[in-house]
């Protein structure tokens, strides 16, 4: 089974989505934030993070910074999909410069969601 993070610090967007997923196959870990994130990635394998922007601690991008600086070559690879309310404030390419793969506008579509997690990790294992 397919592993995600869901990092985000609502817990209503957290656990819709967390449900959704989980209709979906995928092993589900919820965090806050950003510390958490990376407290979680040391610890196991993970195919996948959902990414909140701005959360507490350490927001999304940072996180996804520290991530593509991690020295397990896998793990630095890992596909990041932010989540965010804001992404006016940025750009595709302030995105990309961190090392976020896509991200998904809020209020979040769960169709475009699922699709888009589908692309990255298939979860037919």
């Amino acid at each position: 089974m397919k592993k995600i993070i869901i990092a985000e610090d609502s817990s209503v967007i957290q656990n819709l989505t967390k449900k959704i997923l989980e209709i979906q196959n995928f092993s589900i870990t919820s965090v806050k934030n950003g510390q958490e994130v990376l407290e979680k990635l040391d610890a196991e394998d993970y195919d996948l993070i959902l990414m909140d922007i701005n959360m507490p601690k350490m927001d999304g991008m940072e996180c996804a910074k520290a991530i593509r600086k991690m020295a397990d070559p896998i793990k630095s690879k890992i596909p990041i999909l932010a989540i965010t309310g804001n992404a006016k404030n940025y750009s595709i390419n302030d995105f990309k410069e961190v090392g976020i793969n896509e991200y998904i506008p809020k209020p979040l579509n769960f169709d475009i969601l699922v699709d888009k997690v589908k692309n990255y990790i298939s979860s037919d294992d």
